[in-house]
This record gives C-alpha cells, structure tokens and sequence, in this order.
C-alpha cells in the first residue's frame, strides 16, 4: 500500500493491518459482510457507522474476542490468525473497550501486570512495570499515580491505565471503541494529545467513534460502516462532516438541533436547598435551587463529578437527599426508598439515567422485559387485572423497537447482546413513550450515532413543545447549547449561574464549569 507517512516519505511497507472478505454472523443477524479494509503503517485510522453497523464486532474479531466466519487477518503483511485476545496482543494489538476492563480494588500497577506477570513472584513484575510506567508517562503524558487504587481515579484517568496495559504488552497497533464516550471535553483533548505522540512513535490506531468533530481533527483516514458492510474509505482531509453522516445513514442528516423557541408554562418541578451526601458522609450537592417550567429544557452543564449525578438520582427517587423538591405543587419523598422511584413514575416522572448498563437495564435480560421495566403494573401488560400478559409485553416492545430503530429488532435478545447506543435507545424507547409530565435525561446521546443523536434530539424537543418539562445532564457543550432554553452550571455542588443559550458561549460555559464566576475573577 502506497501512501505518505507522517514525516512525507513514501511508505512502501505493508499495512499495519488489512482485512479482506471478513464476515460474521449472529444466528439470523449478520454483524459483518465480505468486509476488507487496510490500515496503513503509523496513522490514525477512524472507523465511525451507525449503532449495530458492525464496527465493534469488526474489531471484536481483529481482538481475538469473535472468530470471523469467513475471510482473511493481516498483521504487517502476513497472514495471522487470532482465535482469542492473547493471540491478537502476541501479534502487537492492544484494545482499549469503551466499557474499562479494570479491576477497581487493584493499583494502577497491579492492573498494569495482570495476565502478563514473569512468574509466581510478583515483586520483580511490578518493579518493572514501576519503571516502564515512568517511562511511558514521560513520553507520552500518560501520568498517572501507579500506586493509586482505581476506583480512585477519573474516568480519564482509567482510560489511561487502560492505554499503559497495552503499551505496557508492547502493542504496536492500538484500537478504542468510543474513547471519548465518558470523558470531559479537557480529557478528550488530552486523549487527543496522547494520541499524537503515539502516532509520532510509529503505533498504529484505530479509532470507534461517532462524533464526526473528532473524527475531523484526530484522524488521517475514515472508513464508514453501514449495517454490516463497508461503504467508503476516505482521507479525512478530502471529506466534510456532512458527507461522513450521509455516508453513514444513506440520507443527509441534520447536525443541528431543530426547534423552535420555548412557550413555558406552570412550573412542572421546584427544588429548593437540595443537599446531598454520597456513602462515605461527604456533601455533593450543596443546598442547591432551580425550577423547570411546562414547555422548556433546563440544561445542566459541568464536569463530570461536580453533582449532577446525584440531583438526577435523587430527582429520579434513587438516592437521599435534604431539602424541598415539588412536583406539579406536591412534595416529593427525598428519603430515598425503593418505593419511591416507582412512585415517581406513578407521578409522571420519567428517568433515563446517565450509566445505562448499571442503573437503565439488566444485561443479561431480554429486550422485551428491559423495555417493560418500572412499567409491569400497567393494565396493558396484563390479562385478567392480575396476570402478566407476556404477549402484549413483546408486542409493545417490538413496536417501540421499530419506532426507535433499535437494531437488531429482536425483543427476545438479551440487553448485552446490543450495542452501546442501542441500548440506549431501548431505554430511551422506554421512559419518552410514557408521555411523563417531567422527564430526568442523563447523558441522552453517549456512545450513539449520528442518526440517531438527531432522532433522540427531536424527540426530546417533541416532548418539550408538548408542555412537558425536561431536565437535560449532559457532558457535551454541544448538546447544551443546542438543547437547553436555560443552562445552568455546576460546579463542586452547586450552581455557579445561570445563562440564555443564546448570548453564551462554551468559553464562558467553560469557565463556570471551572468555578470561575465574574466575582471569582475580579
């Protein structure tokens, strides 16, 4: 393969790796077909689709995790096979899962070591793993404290270990599926930079992503997958957002948010010195106050940490919390018993919460009973006043299926068994259809695609110009900028101000984020 390298000089060697004819199966569901693609030597290679396109089935494959059905591996020109994950890092690939694959009672240096130790003694093992941590975090600002536990560290800090593992395994080419999902637009940047250094290095790196932003300013090339099939590989120079998301779902695709301005009305939802204390005593929302009107989004901005998780829990009847919260004029119960989330949607609160895999289903149940969840005691699901009618469960979640094109749109396979964003999109399906009077969403769109950012988006507004009131969490300033009728700012706890969406800015939102007001500053 032909082609410039980083430094202009002609690359004559073979790829970093190609694929030809790869397919794979899922009993009826075909994940990937008769697909070939080569990933030159030293760049960064993105491959974005939709939700269920196929993508990280593909890398599952190149990671030893699925064996292909049918086709051909080639790791710098040689035919290799991969049967399981030890192969895949033997022949130098690392991969780094958009859900970490760490263990969060274990130091960073025991993470780093684990099923790659040099004996039954682990003291000589960690020593150096010790060593080589400082080197790679000199070279390549991967700092993290090797001594920390895990469940210590930030989200972007895990991710690092995560890279440390398969530097540490000596990975030559390196995938991430979704790298940014989780992390503040300073982490992505970060990520970013790391990524760079390693390109300069000569690793190779693939890249699983939806948000055609990064896809724009991190890689060289950009292959789009479209249910199950390779449909253009592309200079990321030579292309546009726009002919990326069209590429990637056979219609041209509305970046922006369409709406209307906000008509609000009553007030849906009033909180008044909200407290919060997480399990170990320590204070996380600091006697907050903010109020939802019928007919406009409150959009919540901040890092991740600084509270938002626990206003929405505690909105949402999953977490204590102190202080006054009214819904439609009545007191809700802060005690944070079971009953109370069920209560909440008894009084027309919907939850779409922001770790969909922990707190919106059960994995290992199937999608039919995932989408009926919190919702069984509906007269619909049930025959006779008092038996659950399986059938109408199925039938209900088929059509929500349909509706919110959850791919494959079998109700009878299990939550794992679908992609990140399509499970988002069940339980999206689930909460939007109940017509709540305030809906609770957390991080709405991670780790979905582009098409259906722009379904999720619309039908968020759709509720909004009904008169319903909504609480949007999100990570993404995008999002809450193009969202929100009212942004509001979180930082350590407590709202920092106030601001009109349409006479701010991601630098002053920035700032807020920060703790940074126009006193702080003065």
């Amino acid at each position: 393969m032909q082609g410039e390298t980083t430094t202009g000089r002609q690359e004559t060697a073979a790829p970093a790796i190609e694929l030809r004819g790869i397919s794979k199966a899922f009993g009826s569901v075909q994940a990937n077909k008769d697909i070939s693609i080569k990933v030159a030597r030293g760049t960064i290679h993105g491959i974005i689709g939709e939700n269920g396109a196929g993508k990280s089935t593909l890398m599952s494959i190149l990671y030893g995790f699925y064996r292909a059905d049918a086709g051909e591996i080639l790791i710098h020109g040689t035919p290799t096979q991969i049967p399981d994950s030890q192969a895949a890092i033997r022949a130098g690939i690392g991969m780094v899962f958009q859900h970490f694959k760490l263990v969060n009672t274990f130091t960073v240096l025991e993470n780093v070591i684990l099923g790659a130790e040099d004996g039954p003694l682990l003291r000589p093992s960690l020593a150096k793993a010790r060593k080589l941590l400082g080197d790679l975090a000199r070279d390549y600002e991967l700092d993290v404290d090797p001594d920390a536990l895990v469940e210590d560290l930030s989200v972007g800090h895990q991710q690092r270990v995560e890279i440390l593992k398969a530097l540490y395994r000596q990975a030559d080419i390196l995938i991430l599926d979704e790298p940014t999902g989780v992390l503040t637009p300073d982490e992505a940047d970060h990520l970013f930079r790391i990524l760079r250094g390693l390109k300069e290095q000569g690793k190779t790196i693939i890249i699983i992503t939806h948000k055609l932003r990064e896809i724009m300013e991190i890689t060289d090339t950009v292959s789009v997958m479209r249910r199950g099939q390779m449909t253009a590989t592309v200079k990321t120079a030579g292309t546009s957002p726009e002919e990326l998301a069209e590429l990637m779902v056979g219609r041209k695709v509305l970046l922006d948010v369409a709406k209307g301005p906000a008509n609000p009305g009553r007030t849906i939802l009033e909180v008044r010195d909200l407290r919060v204390r997480d399990e170990n005593g320590v204070e996380r929302v600091k006697g907050i106050d903010l109020h939802i009107r019928a007919g406009e989004i409150l959009g919540i901005a901040g890092v991740a940490g600084n509270g938002q998780s626990e206003l929405i829990k505690v909105l949402g009847g999953i977490k204590k919390g102190t202080g006054s919260v009214l819904l439609n004029g009545a007191p809700l119960d802060l005690s944070g018993r079971a009953a109370d989330a069920e209560s909440r949607r008894e009084k027309g609160v919907a939850h779409v919460p922001e770790d969909r895999q922990h707190l919106g289903m059960i994995l290992d149940f199937t999608a039919w009973e995932n989408l009926a969840f919190g919702y069984q005691g509906d007269p619909a699901y049930h025959r006779n006043g008092f038996l659950m009618d399986n059938d109408a469960m199925m039938k209900d979640a088929l059509g929500k299926m349909e509706r919110f094109d959850v791919r494959p749109p079998i109700p009878t396979l299990q939550g794992k068994s679908f992609s990140g964003g399509n499970q988002q999109k069940i339980i999206l399906a689930r909460e939007l259809e109940r017509n709540p009077d305030l809906l609770l969403v957390g991080q709405p769109t991670r780790g979905v695609d582009i098409g259906a950012i722009e379904f999720i988006h619309k039908r968020i507004v759709e509720l909004r110009d009904a008169g319903k009131a909504v609480l949007l969490v999100s990570v993404e300033l995008d999002e809450i900028l193009s969202m929100s009728d009212r942004i509001a700012v979180m930082f350590d706890g407590r709202i920092m101000g106030e601001r009109d969406p349409d006479q701010t800015n991601e630098r002053e939102l920035g700032l807020l984020m920060a703790g940074v007001t126009n006193e702080t500053a003065a």
